[in-house]
């Protein structure tokens, strides 16, 4: 076997890379057939290395890998898929826009993805009203994706979920314990348990909840886990004060705390609406964590340098997106659905400057 060289491989095309014709003297596209004859192997081989298969030595793989460096070959995706029948491309639905736990879900996942050789196309739908879930499936599935995840955590959707997946693999991120498909999640109740607990054992005698929007899942299992620990800890279950993740409602719901002095602790339902809650409550002078104690939820980056530094409840979006892609390639790989059910990993409380115990 010869080293590739360039004066001898000729300009050709094959089904794998064809261009669409040129104008006279335009030069074409190389093909499988270039590179196999390039690299002096048959174009079975050149195939086999592009798809990662077993059965081809190390020596006979970095001449293919060379040759196709030397002519600029790229493989003709839509050649492919109709040869084989797999498109190698995921679609994921998300919603909530910028929201930091719907975006590291999506991260999680399109790392999990790109690990596995699939290109990952992404639909987000803002805040998934009037159907938008469903279109944005329907959209994808008609782009021939191989199965999509669906990361839209909202009660409406939820229930929809199964409907959505009568013709491809499908795997849902934050839905519903009675789906009937298979659901990835952090344990969320856990969470709120561990940031209420945290302020109990702190000595507070009791923990105000600043909740998200009620028509999210996380959302209610958040304050399914706070009111559960107050219970049982046999402590007050103050009313809630209601957001919408954002910091502006934080800061809201901040200003009401402040202006009550029985209040000493306080569980945001996420960082951001605890970015408001801090500032509220130091415009109002309130010493933090001497006055009050505050611990947020999902540990996004920044929590490490607000002022003070916030104790929050990490969640780990990474090996959800993990969980998510195998369960999906799964279905894709057997042609079998997963069994319905919820995969729950542990979130992890992360202690900084923002509790301590109260002053008496």
């Amino acid at each position: 076997m010869t080293p590739p060289s360039r004066a001898s491989a000729q300009a050709g095309s094959d089904p794998g890379n064809s261009g669409s014709p040129g104008s006279v003297g335009q030069r074409k596209r190389p093909g499988m057939h270039d590179v196999a004859k390039l690299a002096g192997v048959s174009h079975q081989t050149v195939s086999r290395v592009l798809n990662g298969s077993d059965g081809v030595s190390s020596r006979t793989r970095a001449v293919v890998l060379a040759a196709i460096d030397e002519l600029g070959y790229r493989p003709n995706s839509a050649a492919r898929t109709l040869v084989t029948g797999r498109s190698k491309v995921l679609g994921l639905v998300t919603i909530g826009g910028a929201l930091y736990g719907p975006m590291s879900m999506l991260y999680g996942v399109e790392a999990a993805a790109r690990e596995e050789g699939y290109i990952l196309t992404v639909v987000n739908v803002g805040w998934g009203e009037g159907g938008s879930v469903e279109r944005a499936v329907t959209r994808l599935e008609r782009q021939g994706v191989e199965g999509i995840v669906v990361v839209a955590p909202l009660t409406s959707v939820g229930e929809s979920l199964a409907t959505m997946a009568r013709h491809l693999p499908l795997v849902a991120v934050e839905s519903s314990l009675k789906s009937s498909l298979p659901v990835i999640s952090v344990d969320q109740i856990a969470g709120a348990r561990l940031a209420t607990e945290h302020l109990l054992g702190l000595g507070h005698s009791t923990v105000w909840h600043v909740s998200g929007p009620g028509h999210f899942y996380e959302a209610q299992d958040r304050v399914a886990g706070w009111t559960a620990a107050l219970e049982d800890a046999g402590a007050e279950v103050p009313p809630l004060l209601h957001g919408d993740w954002s910091a502006a409602t934080g800061y809201d719901a901040g200003q009401i705390l402040s202006r009550m002095r029985d209040v000493t602790a306080v569980f945001v339902a996420n960082d951001s609406m605890a970015v408001g809650v801090l500032r509220a409550l130091r415009e109002n002078g309130r010493d933090l964590p001497g006055d009050i104690s505050v611990v947020g939820f999902d540990d996004i980056p920044e929590a490490g340098y607000f002022s003070p530094p916030l104790t929050t409840v990490r969640q780990p979006f990474e090996e959800v997106g993990r969980r998510s892609l195998k369960a999906l390639l799964a279905q894709i790989e057997t042609g079998v659905g997963e069994p319905a059910g919820r995969t729950v990993i542990g979130p992890e409380l992360v202690i900084r400057e923002s509790t301590a115990a109260p002053r008496h």
